[in-house]
Parts: structure tokens; C-alpha cells; sequence
């Protein structure tokens, strides 16, 4: 369960919430340009764009949740269990990418949308597990730049591509349905609004900050998709790097999971791991985690662009800070 946000002011924000029952001891990881990406089925990226984001890094390799590469584009994985279809058999004439690669196979090599739509007509996402161990979660991505946006989705009929116009995406279902069900609250409004609820009948608004009235307020992907969107297009921030990314952190707050709020079937709580957010344009990843709301800054360009291997950022948890 997660949500991400593509946001522009005066400069491009991209990030994501990640919400978990678990984590994987995820960092934030630069990956530099030398570093070898070697592909199971598409060969190698010995020189790419470097690129910046959170990710587990299994055996010097990164496992991107999401990335930023130094171009400016965006990509996130998010679940999408019952879903996601990787083949198993290898269709002539595609490039062969497993889903724990396409973040880096993309990113690695392009610029922006329109050149990743590109290379992804080409993809084939093929069912290859990252070890025994470690076995493929199945997702769908959104790409942004900071212009566009799109959605791409494996299916049976091969890698499906949407442009995504509110730049946000949550989980199941597909998100066709997402857009098609946004149409269900079209009388939203940010604004208080009059009554039309039947003529002859007096119906008082009776509080302030009575807009947004029928807002969904549930955590299911569905009800997510459409307070994330509302809620982002109707953003109002000043243009600084302080006012922007508190803005965004603001927007994932509006969609984010307490500790007891939602229990799985094996009674695990599913939670926000963490949340973040990448000034894209200045290669700054920012990000929260469940225990520490301080605004944390990694930036990419304090690094040696040039190295050959993965350069991990723990993150910083639990701080807590009482003022005498």
C-alpha cells in the first residue's frame, strides 16, 4: 500500500509514500554513473545517468523503491498484488527487463517521459526472481518529469502505458478505474458550497471548513487515489525549497497510515514506513520515517558522480528533542 506524488511550484518535487507492515533496512542510495548495472537478459549499463532514491541494497546492488535520476526524472514502484503479470516466456525482438530492473533500466537511460515511453515500448517484463530468497513483488510504476506524467502496468497483453494527468498513483485497482472513478466526486469543491439537497428543506452549514464535503477519508487505494489527487490539484504553496517540500510532505500526509489503523488477516499493522520527497531539479532527496518527523536532506551532487559503486545514507530514526 503507497501512494505518490508528482508537484510543481517554481521547481519539480517527486516522492512517494511507503506503507508497510515491514522494512527491508531500505536506505537512501546514490547510485553514480560508473557504477555497473549488469541485466539478467538486456546486458549491461556500464556508464548511465546517476541517480538518487530509496532502496534496499542486497550485495552492492540497489533495490529502488523510487529514484531520481540527475536529468530530473522520476520513477516509483508501487504494489499491485493481484494484478501485476510478468511472463515467463520471452517474446523475439523486446528487451527483456525484470521489474526489480526497471527502475534502474530506465532511469539509467533517459531524460525524461517522452524517452522512456519509448524504451518501454519495447519492454517485456519477464518473471526472473532477484535470488531464491528474494522474490519479485508484483507493481506497477509512475514515471514523471517535470512536465509529464504516465502510469505503466504489466498485463497479460504486455506493458500497458497511461498518461497520468492528476500525477498521483495509489494501488489496486487498475488505473483506468482510478481516473474513472475520480468521476464519482465531481461536485467536490474546496470552497463551502450551498445546499441542493432537496427544495423547502433549510440545511445550515454549521462549522467552518466545511469544503471538501464528501472527501473520502478511508485508507483503501481507491479512496487514497482520489483524496491524494484532490488534494494535490487544489495545493496552494509559496515557491521556496522550505514552503515546497513542506507542502508535499503536507500532501502524503493527507494519505498516510497510523499503527492501528489498518490490520492485515495475519494481524500485522500495515504503517508509513517512511515518506519522501526529491527536489528533481537540484537532485536534494528529502524523506520522514514513522519514528522521526524531522525533515531529513541527502544531496546528490555532495558525491563523487563519477564513482563505481552504491553509496548508501542510513536513515536517521527516533529522535526525539525536548526544548529547556
Amino acid at each position: 500500500m503507497c501512494t505518490a506524488i508528482s508537484y510543481k511550484t517554481k521547481e519539480h518535487y517527486f516522492g512517494r509514500n511507503l506503507d508497510l507492515e515491514y522494512s527491508y533496512d531500505e536506505t537512501v542510495a546514490i547510485t553514480p554513473r560508473n557504477y555497473p548495472f549488469i541485466f539478467r537478459r538486456a546486458g549491461e549499463l556500464q556508464t548511465h545517468y546517476a541517480m538518487i532514491g530509496m532502496a534496499y541494497v542486497k550485495d552492492g546492488y540497489p533495490l529502488y523503491y523510487e529514484a531520481t535520476n540527475e536529468k530530473g526524472l522520476s520513477m516509483a514502484g508501487l504494489l499491485f498484488a493481484g494484478n501485476a503479470y510478468y511472463n515467463k516466456a520471452e517474446e523475439a525482438g523486446k528487451d527483456h527487463i525484470s521489474p526489480f530492473e526497471l527502475i534502474p533500466w530506465i532511469l539509467g537511460q533517459c531524460r525524461n517521459v517522452a524517452e522512456a515511453k519509448k524504451k518501454l515500448h519495447r519492454v517485456q517484463l519477464v518473471e526472473i526472481d532477484y535470488s531464491k530468497e528474494l522474490k519479485l513483488t508484483p507493481l506497477h510504476w509512475m514515471i514523471a518529469d517535470k512536465d509529464r506524467c504516465i502510469v505503466v502496468e504489466a498485463a497479460k497483453d504486455g506493458v500497458q502505458i497511461y498518461d497520468n494527468p492528476v500525477k498521483v498513483l495509489t494501488n489496486n485497482p487498475p488505473f483506468p478505474f482510478q481516473m474513472m472513478n475520480l468521476n464519482q466526486y465531481r461536485g467536490l469543491s474546496r470552497r463551502d458550497v450551498d445546499s441542493k439537497f432537496a427544495e423547502g428543506i433549510e440545511l445550515e452549514q454549521y462549522s467552518r471548513g466545511m469544503g471538501a464535503l464528501g472527501l473520502p477519508g478511508d485508507l483503501s487505494s481507491a479512496s487514497r487515489f482520489v483524496r491524494a489527487a484532490f488534494h494535490r490539484l487544489n495545493a496552494v504553496s509559496g515557491e521556496t525549497e522550505s514552503e515546497s517540500v513542506n507542502q508535499f510532505f503536507h500532501l502524503l500526509g493527507s494519505v498516510e497510515m497510523q499503527r492501528g489503523s489498518v490490520e492485515l488477516t495475519d494481524g500485522a499493522m500495515d504503517l508509513t514506513i517512511y515518506s519522501s520527497c526529491c527536489n528533481t531539479d537540484r537532485g536534494i532527496y528529502y524523506y520522514t520515517t514513522y519514528e522521526n518527523r524531522q525533515i531529513i536532506g541527502v544531496d546528490m551532487y555532495r558525491e563523487n558522480l563519477d564513482e563505481n559503486i552504491v553509496i548508501s545514507y542510513p536513515l536517521l530514526k527516533g529522535n526525539l528533542y525536548i526544548q529547556n
